[in-house]
């Protein structure tokens, strides 16, 4: 199995994908703009070009800063990646929004969510140039997209996908994921997906877990995941690996949040299926005493909670995933 890298990653201000030499890996730091001294920021590249033809499958990771998981997804797939036998190409980026990872922090230098305002603009603030140029110089190359988050601080997640499941195409790049829950999505403006979506490029956001950690069964299961769909695509021969248990498909979700201000308590996990009138959270005052008591408006599941006691009016108490 060839699976040398270049010895040294070349920086580059541009990266031609479909003109790299076939049956190479490489690894480029590409650069995005410049700090406030002068000095280049770059994001890591990895490229594995097989040795035939085929699509262009792109994997980012760290869009935001403290979303950790998705970097060893990248890191163990490119070990396991045979160039000489593959059909096409895979691009991984493992962290794409360096300055935030570095910072340990989720949003951008200037407090903006990069999830939230791509593809950027040419012209525009901080975050939205940095944006800008990320798309322009990388993702608008990729035939396909997986693109891996995790859950916020102070929250956990299931191991979910969001996609369109209207789309054929995306609903089985989500259906290979094995995931424990689907959400029917549609695209939003401002997300990397929407942005994909709008260069014809089929996408999906995989959430692979909590921040600020790595967690072996996640990683592991977004690796099996991300190998079922090159299979799929043909980019490799190996063998689809199905799903073990049934993943439950929701039509729809949305944040429940609180009213009261205090100490709180989410008691159903994650993956947990409620009824309409189930207690699902408690909050207590700093005294100990029970100021509100919430219930599920309908029946539903939980896709991700909140599992920071400390939440003032407003906070948000879980993630509830309609079944379809």
């Amino acid at each position: 199995m060839s699976r040398k890298f270049y010895k040294n990653a070349k920086k580059v201000s541009l990266l031609d994908i479909k003109n790299l030499d076939k049956g190479k890996l490489y690894r480029f730091w590409l650069e995005i703009v410049k700090d406030g001294i002068g000095q280049d920021v770059s994001i890591p590249v990895m490229v594995a070009k097989g040795n035939k033809d085929g699509p262009v499958i792109g994997l980012t990771a760290a869009v935001h800063g403290n979303e950790l998981n998705g970097i060893p997804v990248i890191q163990r797939l490119f070990k396991e990646l045979d160039v000489q036998q593959m059909s096409g190409t895979v691009v991984g980026v493992p962290v794409l929004n360096v300055p935030s990872l570095l910072r340990k922090k989720r949003r951008f230098l200037d407090g903006m969510d990069l999830n939230h305002i791509m593809p950027g603009k040419e012209g525009g603030t901080v975050s939205q140039i940095y944006s800008w140029r990320v798309v322009n110089k990388l993702i608008n190359q990729f035939d396909y997209l997986v693109d891996l988050h995790t859950a916020s601080n102070g929250r956990i997640n299931s191991y979910y996908i969001r996609a369109d499941m209207a789309d054929e195409i995306v609903r089985k790049m989500a259906l290979l994921q094995n995931a424990q829950i689907i959400i029917h999505n549609p695209p939003n403006d401002g997300t990397l997906r929407g942005t994909a979506d709008a260069l014809s490029i089929p996408a999906i956001t995989l959430e692979v877990g909590d921040p600020n950690r790595f967690q072996k069964g996640m990683i592991r299961d977004g690796l099996t995941g991300i190998h079922n769909l090159l299979a799929f695509l043909g980019v490799t021969d190996n063998e689809i690996e199905e799903n073990d248990s049934e993943t439950v498909i929701c039509k729809r979700s949305y944040w429940i949040y609180s009213d009261e201000g205090g100490l709180l308590y989410v008691h159903p996990s994650v993956t947990q299926k409620v009824s309409k009138g189930e207690q699902i959270a408690t909050v207590r005052n700093v005294f100990g005493d029970v100021v509100k008591t919430y219930f599920a408006p309908e029946d539903g599941v939980v896709i991700g909670k909140s599992t920071s006691p400390v939440n003032q009016a407003g906070g948000r108490i879980l993630h509830l995933g309609i079944v379809k």
